[in-house]
């Protein structure tokens, strides 16, 4: 397939390395220009582009980029055929895009991003550490495989999603319904905690829309807080902690 990535940091640059080597197209579009990515692209079988071209002539747009950039996305995506999927892969965070009124009141946050898109997007890869899509991912039906929520309203399009998720080494969960997506969203079981298909659909029906901003914001304070760097295996195992589903 032709792909369009805007985000060339480590989540989209992550998915844009393995989709290369999986046979897809890639365009590849960074804050920085193209001439700044340029060689980055090409190690990892890209073309670097700018943001504007990146959404041209493709049948698939990932966004990887700051969630409080979205709206200054919208721009690009005139002229974009209604039929092209959009992956939105970005979580809300206060500390770092400032409050936004909407999500903070509970819509969820890729419902805010299809408005200011104003086009339907696809909710995935945002549940899962750089790390963890770097390197976590293994051939299909291995046992332990981590799975990767997937959520949206138009099937084609989470369909299409899907077999991505699957190519770059997890398995694809189907979430439901965008409105159903804050399920995966930062300070949830499902988040970062790097589970199979079973565990991470017990994780979604476990999630607390009241109490994840709270877990999220308590994660974000303790990740901080600490003198060192956790390991990877010590962050999946805080926001395990963390998140976890309280017993009544």
């Amino acid at each position: 397939m032709d792909i369009g990535i805007i985000g060339a940091g480590n989540i989209g640059g992550t998915i844009a390395r393995k989709l290369a080597a999986a046979g897809h197209k890639i365009k590849l579009a960074g804050a920085d220009s193209p001439e700044k990515i340029r060689d980055k692209a090409e190690q990892i079988g890209a073309t670097a582009v700018e943001a504007r071209e990146a959404v041209k002539d493709v049948e698939v747009i990932i966004l990887s980029i700051p969630f409080a950039e979205i709206p200054n996305a919208a721009s690009h995506f005139d002229g974009v055929p209604e039929d092209v999927v959009v992956i939105d892969t970005g979580n809300y965070y206060p500390f770092r895009d400032g409050n936004i009124a909407e999500v903070d009141n509970g819509k969820p946050e890729s419902v805010w991003s299809s408005e200011q898109l104003g086009r339907p997007v696809i909710k995935a890869f945002n549940a899962v550490l750089a790390e963890t899509l770097a390197n976590g991912g293994s051939a299909g039906h291995t046992d332990g495989r981590i799975a990767v929520p997937v959520a949206g309203d138009d099937a084609r399009a989470k369909a299409i999603a899907s077999s991505l998720v699957n190519e770059t080494g997890f398995d694809a969960l189907d979430a439901g319904e965008l409105a159903g997506s804050w399920r995966q969203q930062p300070g949830t079981p499902a988040y970062c905690t790097e589970l199979t298909l079973p565990e991470l659909r017990d994780a979604l029906s476990a999630a607390d829309k009241a109490r994840a901003p709270i877990d999220r914001d308590a994660l974000i304070k303790s990740f901080m807080e600490e003198t060192f760097p956790l390991t990877h295996e010590q962050t999946v195992a805080r926001n395990r902690e963390v998140t976890a589903p309280r017993r009544a």
